[in-house]
């Protein structure tokens, strides 16, 4: 494929990082945009916000010869795309998936993939009878620290892992979004789905699928689902897994996303002081973690995927479709065991 023609649907945050993002990439080419606000239609996006740093939203984005949708199912049906990229309230992630895999578009959808199992079911269907690529935004696989992190475990260098300790705290969330839509249980799934799936992610992507969750959970502001989650993910073996995971925080405090990774050699560890292995000899290094000019996780992600799309090569090294399903039940099996309070047996669909 020459030039990979996107069509992005919700200029949110994630939305117009994404937009930045590929006016970087060598022949990507955002060509259609759909929204449900004038404002951001006009490319306005003065009113975004979010939890952790990202994309300028001081400057109105410049959407010359970009056509405008004011319905992403038009854009979709437009057939001006090679590729949609969904950034909008998960609620929305599933039916959209399905629309644009039954267009023959390749899809790349923020995370979560969808809002519940009957949605994931409909999706690996249509992924079944579809020739289209399919990518989600679980951007902590390619963040350059946890990148690093998972070729030096793999390596065998630091020996087995004994203990592995995984954080992601968040400000408060509540107004920070389209009618308040991550604290609506039905709408996001709260910080478990939105934001904890990211470390559950991560894990599945180091040690492969547990079996067994344990976790606890708190209602703090929203409707039903849990603002904060902590949980313990087992193997079978003597490894101590956890994640905890929250967006309860002051509103001034910090986006923190953290690791301590125990090994018999030493220990990985990622935190407001940077990211370094503590050898046990007492040698601290700074590991290298790859090419400065793809900084984030969100920059590498969608490199890496529209590059796929170029060459025709399905894409596997961040993740497969299936690592994403995982990740899906693994999370859904989190919820039920805060709910229950007693270990889970995963149920993999």
């Amino acid at each position: 494929m020459n030039e990979i023609k996107v069509g992005i649907i919700g200029l949110g945050f994630m939305g117009s990082t994404h937009f930045q993002i590929y006016q970087t990439i060598p022949r990507v080419k955002v060509v259609a945009l759909a929204d449900v606000d004038p404002m951001k239609r006009e490319g306005d996006i003065s009113s975004v916000v979010s939890n952790i740093s990202g994309g300028d939203n001081s400057k109105p984005l410049d959407l010359s010869g970009i056509k405008v949708f004011d319905n992403a199912f038009d854009m979709i049906r437009s057939g001006v795309l090679d590729m949609v990229d969904i950034c909008v309230p998960t609620i929305f992630h599933g039916e959209l998936v399905l629309a644009g895999l039954e267009a023959g578009l390749h899809v790349f959808c923020e995370k979560p993939l969808c809002r519940n199992m009957k949605e994931l079911q409909l999706i690996r269907q249509a992924l079944a009878r579809s020739k289209s690529f399919l990518n989600a935004g679980m951007c902590v696989r390619a963040w350059p620290e946890y990148d690093c992190a998972k070729k030096i475990l793999d390596s065998g260098i630091m020996g087995k892992v004994r203990i592995a300790q995984f954080r992601r705290f968040s400000p408060d969330v509540n107004g920070n979004s389209w009618n308040n839509w991550y604290l609506k249980d039905e709408f996001s799934g709260g910080a478990a789905y939105d934001m904890h799936l990211h470390d559950t992610d991560f894990i599945c992507h180091l040690f492969g699928k547990p079996e067994s969750v344990s976790s606890t959970g708190v209602t703090v502001n929203s409707d039903s689902a849990y603002d904060q989650i902590f949980t313990r993910y087992s193997y079978g073996d003597a490894r101590f897994i956890t994640a905890e995971g929250g967006w309860c925080a002051s509103p001034n405090v910090p986006f923190e996303m953290s690791f301590q990774i125990i090994c018999e050699k030493g220990t990985l560890k990622l935190d407001h002081s940077g990211f370094h292995i503590y050898w046990c000899d007492g040698r601290v290094e700074t590991p290298d973690t790859g090419d400065p000019s793809l900084p984030t996780g969100w920059h590498r992600e969608l490199k890496y995927f529209t590059d796929c799309l170029k060459k025709g090569d399905s894409p596997d090294r961040y993740q497969t479709p299936e690592s994403i399903f995982s990740a899906l039940c693994v999370v859904t099996a989190e919820i039920e065991s805060a709910k229950k309070q007693e270990k889970i047996k995963v149920r993999y669909v």
